[in-house]
């Protein structure tokens, strides 16, 4: 990683005092320059992970040769590469950092889990979306003896799973039957959704009560209930999962409010780590 950021430091232009001065962002007292690259970063994400200067220009409302500058400062330093049809890309570098700030994630949300579980009896687990699909980040099982386990690391396609709807329910659903196309939708059990439509109208019913529900979908005599963490700096869901026979409706009603209150505090939580 070494070369990297030697290579890197050679490829920044030094900035003149006027520049520098020019580069600080007033009543943030943030860098303006690394506030756009950022914003760069975000919006190649937001599109998909490559895009043309163009694009770029129009999305961002920035001038051509500064776009040109900032990328070629990621580009020496291996947060964006160059496509052969002169496109940009995110690139590799970015990589360690993702994984990184994933794990810290998942230690900040413990704490919350940890009151889902002492709160509803049932094993709690946080996702996130990671490209088309969801990646689970933490877990604190319950204390039953018959309870469930998702492995940390686990990726599952987000038609099978509660907090696959949850996370999803936002989404346009043009960008939702494009994903499922991208994916397919495999049956992991006979209760799994496998139609577009179908999918459409349980992210509609999210949307409409506030919280998902995986209905013997993923694993049969598994009941699952999700909800969106609000504002998350990357599109994350929390949950609670437990047999079919504890996980009732009488039930659901009982444990929805406490992880919507649970997910509300980690959103809060998770907007505080990033102040000064």
């Amino acid at each position: 990683m070494r070369a990297g950021a030697d290579r890197c430091e050679r490829n920044t232009d030094v900035p003149s005092a006027e520049s520098k001065t020019a580069a600080t962002t007033a009543g943030s007292g943030g860098v303006q320059s690394l506030e756009r690259a950022f914003d760069l970063l975000e919006r190649m994400a937001d599109a998909g992970g490559e895009v043309g200067l163009s694009e770029l220009s129009t999305s961002s409302g920035l001038p051509l040769p500064t776009i040109h500058r900032l990328m070629r400062t990621l580009v020496a330093c291996g947060y964006v590469r160059q496509q052969p049809n002169r496109r940009y890309a995110l690139g590799p570098r970015l990589i360690r950092l993702g994984e990184s700030s994933a794990r810290l994630l998942g230690t900040w949300a413990r704490p919350y889990l940890a009151r889902l579980v002492e709160e509803t009896g049932e094993t709690a687990n946080m996702a996130l979306l990671d490209g088309d699909e969801v990646v689970y980040v933490a877990q604190v099982p319950s204390r039953h003896s018959m309870r469930m386990f998702t492995e940390v690391g686990r990726r599952v396609l987000p038609h099978t799973t509660g907090v696959g709807k949850a996370l999803l329910a936002s989404t346009p659903p043009e960008e939702v039957r494009a994903l499922l196309a991208r994916t397919g939708m495999p049956a992991v059990t006979e209760k799994t959704i496998t139609s577009p439509d179908g999918f459409l109208d349980a992210l509609r019913q999210v949307h409409e009560l506030g919280y998902a529900v995986d209905d013997n979908e993923q694993e049969m005599g598994v009941r699952c209930l999700a909800v969106p963490v609000p504002d998350s700096p990357a599109p994350a869901a929390i949950s609670i999962s437990g047999p079919a026979g504890r996980v009732t409706d009488e039930a659901t009603q009982r444990i929805v409010p406490i992880l919507k209150e649970v997910a509300v505090e980690l959103s809060g939580a998770l907007a505080s780590t990033g102040s000064a």
